[in-house]
């Protein structure tokens, strides 16, 4: 592997305690921080974005103020930066309203899966970091899995899919619980128990997705601008840093007298930072994946990494693009065999509820479902028949069911939204483009200690 792969001397740690223990330091310098509400929508003074909208509360299941309706506020601010993570709603905004991806390819994702065990003394393995790729998937399928060892005899496990696989009948999830059996993961788990479930989309695009990263009022930061490696697995550092060239970009202008314009400086920053430097050299090696295959395309995608690094920078492929959207790579049903997944044991495979239930989630039944059907009829009428309603396989917490009637007739789409982990999944892979994630009231969602 080329040097920029080794993890020797890396630490291992929980993101989410890394995060909490963070949010301490950021309130102990006089950050504000505002847990337990979701920032809902942007907040627009002419063409420049000036805050958001957080905080608000009590509607009703068919969006009616309830008896305890709270209005949300506004947070304003003279730059407003946005790290929502992969495919946040408010970016998803700005992208649309500003055109910030007109100049780059489209935007490619994976969906990682992710559990953690508690295992004893004897498979324990402090520092422990394995990948693999490959299997269980079909060899036109990308895919790979992680496994860390740390903490209090903490493994965790996971497994990524690219989502722009093919065949509708495929399940991430259900691969995930295929993989746990291969004999040389499974015996890290021996007599281990699995205490938390989740699961997240991975930004795959790497430099070639990145778009413009700022607007009037703002800027875009860390995942909501795909800045991952995706050969290492790794994006929170490039995070950190994209929020330290912003804030720099900011309090100069700040200090200059200036409010809400364009953050040009920012950008300009990134361009001549480490972190486009880390992302030119692996630049090819999701599109290489995506012509050559899995296979193929793992060994000219490794000698394409070992030439860049080794060339500085020069790739003999010069810069591939990616060509269509994950949702536009779905094939339809009537090409593919569906894919019948062996039933789960319950000692290293589990079903999606049980996992949904360790991940913790919750949200108030009462409230508007804050995932959006842009047409309800394109589930079962345009779907169902084309692709076979994939929702109801990709999702990784069982939120879309397709239910008939006695007879087996009449199909209806069912939205579970109390399931939903966040991942956001469905509005990247839909083939119709028509679910739209949001946020739900308040801060339910997934509670991942320790993840």
């Amino acid at each position: 592997m080329p040097s920029f792969m080794d993890n020797h001397g890396n630490y291992i740690a929980s993101l989410g305690n890394v995060c909490r223990w963070l949010a301490g330091q950021a309130e102990g310098l006089g950050v504000e921080i505002y847990p337990g509400m979701a920032a809902s929508e942007p907040v627009f003074d002419g063409d420049a974005m000036v805050g958001v909208v957080v905080g608000e509360f009590g509607r009703d299941k068919d969006g009616r103020p309830g008896p305890n309706y709270e209005p949300g506020m506004e947070l304003r601010g003279k730059y407003v930066f946005i790290g929502e993570g992969v495919r946040g709603s408010l970016a998803k905004v700005l992208r649309k309203k500003y055109g910030l991806g007109k100049d780059a390819n489209p935007e490619k994702f994976g969906i990682g899966i992710k559990e953690l065990w508690q295992v004893p003394d004897e498979v324990f393995q402090p520092g422990l970091v394995i990948h693999t790729l490959g299997w269980p998937l079909d060899p036109k399928t990308e895919g790979g899995s992680f496994m860390y060892h740390f903490g209090d005899n903490y493994i965790a496990v996971g497994y990524v899919v690219h989502l722009n696989y093919k065949n509708p009948w495929l399940s991430p999830f259900d691969e995930f619980q295929r993989w746990k059996h291969h004999p040389e993961v499974a015996k890290h788990l021996a007599g281990g128990k699995r205490i938390a479930y989740g699961a997240r989309a991975l930004s795959e695009g790497g430099l070639q997705s990145v778009p413009k990263l700022y607007f009037p009022g703002g800027v875009l930061l860390g995942d909501s601008a795909g800045l991952v490696n995706l050969p290492r697995i790794k994006g929170s550092h490039n995070a950190m840093k994209s929020g330290m060239l912003a804030a720099e970009a900011a309090h100069a202008a700040i200090k200059g007298g200036r409010a809400g314009d364009e953050l040009v400086e920012y950008e300009e920053a990134f361009r001549t930072s480490w972190v486009r430097k880390e992302l030119h050299t692996v630049r090819n090696f999701k599109p290489i994946l995506g012509i050559f295959g899995p296979l193929v395309g793992g060994a000219v995608g490794m000698f394409d990494l070992w030439t860049t690094h080794l060339l500085g920078g020069f790739s003999f492929f010069g810069t591939l693009k990616h060509k269509k959207s994950d949702a536009e790579s779905t094939g339809l049903a009537k090409d593919y065999q569906p894919i019948v997944y062996p039933k789960p044991d319950g000692v290293l495979s589990f079903d999606k509820l049980s996992s949904v239930f360790l991940s913790s989630t919750n949200h108030d039944e009462n409230q508007p479902a804050h995932l959006k059907l842009r047409d309800p009829s394109v589930p079962i009428a345009v779907n169902l028949p084309k692709h076979g309603e994939p929702a109801r396989l990709y999702c990784p917490a069982g939120v879309y069911e397709v239910l008939y009637d006695e007879k087996g007739d009449n199909p209806k789409f069912q939205i579970n939204f109390q399931n939903c982990v966040h991942c956001k999944t469905c509005d990247i892979k839909d083939p119709s483009q028509n679910i739209d994630w949001t946020t739900p009231q308040g801060g339910d969602g997934p509670n991942y200690p320790n993840m």
